[in-house]
């Protein structure tokens, strides 16, 4: 039985590496723009991370003619209304200077008289349904508001400074900020794959908790630091990164299931270094000082494992340092959009408590199963262990590579 179970886990890695679909598909995607309104005339900036461009089937063919196409892709996409007609444009689009990765671009329009003003944003619905599109607008000087725009929300009503305070739309509140969390944590996928590695193995409510907890206090700092401005890491090793925790994570599921060889984690560290050196050398967005961290990390960490007998009162540390990588990816969603403080910590309090509802929500959901299952039937779960983190690894795999050299 357990032969087969190891050729079954090993086929489910192999297929696991043929879904690069269903893996790309997490990557929700965030675009941000700025708008400054005097009268009918309005002045936009918009930023993304180059990455998002990579989406279109013309990226890779465009050569010196993609910065063309992107604006005119960004300009067909993202409007100002007066009435249901696009104001016309009146300067732009013009590609600014900004840091490598990233692109901004900005244009203005000048709408007719006549007719509320609306904003309108189709950006890379297209391509990915669940990309969200962060608005921060200022009108004839007034207070900045901010509101979130998705698939199910495209459009927004533009507040009018002479209208009655009380009448006004306003931004997104504090409850709306819940939402986006909690839509934040259902829809990401890395993040929901990360938890389910961790949760499979988890043979109490108390181990459970524990590694929750690690996990929840972990990223809800990074989180904070992070949206406050206080660190700004680079997205693109951040999501590499999270990429790589969850194969990891994965692998150490494998690992606890088997024979618990020295080679296992004599093989990560070597495939770490392999990697290191290979960054040292230019290649990749992990800088190699994060690899030798994190070989020194893995070889600890299983050392541990091997000596101790039961191994979950030591998995809520991985769970913590990963976690502090995965706050940094949550911070994405608020840390580029240029939030006032006042509004970024009430932004920051409804968006991790979303974050916290939807992943306990996803626990809760999921453990009592898997341990309803394990006390029934224990082979099916056993099963489940295998093949699930095999599947996990190779995803992970799929997504650290991607994200790293793609």
């Amino acid at each position: 039985m357990q032969t087969w179970r190891r050729i079954g886990a090993c086929t489910a890695l192999i297929l696991g590496m043929m879904v690069p679909g269903a893996a790309r598909a997490h990557d929700r995607g965030t675009s941000y723009s700025t708008w400054d309104l005097r009268g009918r005339a309005a002045h936009v900036t918009v930023r993304f991370l180059e990455i998002e461009a990579t989406r279109f089937p013309w990226w890779v063919e465009a050569g010196t003619d993609r910065e063309r196409l992107l604006g005119q892709y960004v300009m067909r996409h993202l409007h100002l209304l007066a009435g249901d007609r696009p104001c016309p444009l009146s300067e732009g689009p013009r590609f600014l200077a900004t840091e490598p990765g990233r692109v901004a671009v900005e244009w203005s329009v000048t709408c007719p008289e006549g007719g509320a003003l609306q904003l309108r944003s189709r950006l890379w619905l297209d391509e990915a349904p669940s990309h969200l599109h962060l608005v921060r607008l200022t009108r004839d000087g007034g207070a900045p508001l901010e509101r979130v725009l998705s698939a199910g929300q495209r459009v927004w009503d533009l507040p009018d400074n002479r209208a009655p305070a009380d009448t006004r739309p306003q931004g997104t509140s504090l409850p709306g900020y819940v939402a986006l969390g909690i839509d934040h944590i259902l829809t990401g996928y890395d993040h929901l794959a990360f938890v389910l590695a961790l949760i499979l193995l988890g043979s109490s409510a108390a181990e459970v908790a524990r590694v929750v907890t690690g996990f929840t206090v972990a990223h809800s700092l990074t989180l904070a630091l992070a949206s406050l401005g206080y660190v700004r890491p680079d997205r693109a090793p951040i999501e590499a990164l999270i990429g790589l925790s969850i194969a990891l994570v994965a692998a150490e599921n494998l690992w606890l299931r088997s024979a618990r060889s020295r080679a296992v984690p004599l093989l990560i560290a070597v495939w770490l270094g392999g990697a290191g050196v290979a960054a040292a050398a230019g290649h990749g967005s992990v800088p190699a000082l994060t690899f030798a961290g994190l070989m020194l990390f893995c070889l600890c960490y299983f050392g541990l494992l091997w000596r101790v007998a039961h191994t979950g009162s030591l998995r809520w540390s991985v769970a913590f340092v990963f976690g502090l990588v995965h706050g940094f990816g949550f911070a994405g969603v608020l840390g580029e959009a240029g939030l006032p403080v006042e509004r970024v910590v009430a932004a920051l309090f409804g968006f991790n408590a979303g974050v916290e509802f939807g992943q306990l929500g996803v626990v809760v959901l999921i453990w009592p199963a898997l341990r309803i299952v394990a006390r029934r039937r224990a082979p099916v779960y056993h099963a489940m262990v295998d093949y699930g983190s095999a599947v996990i690894v190779a995803v992970g795999i799929f997504w650290f590579v991607t994200r790293t050299y793609g």
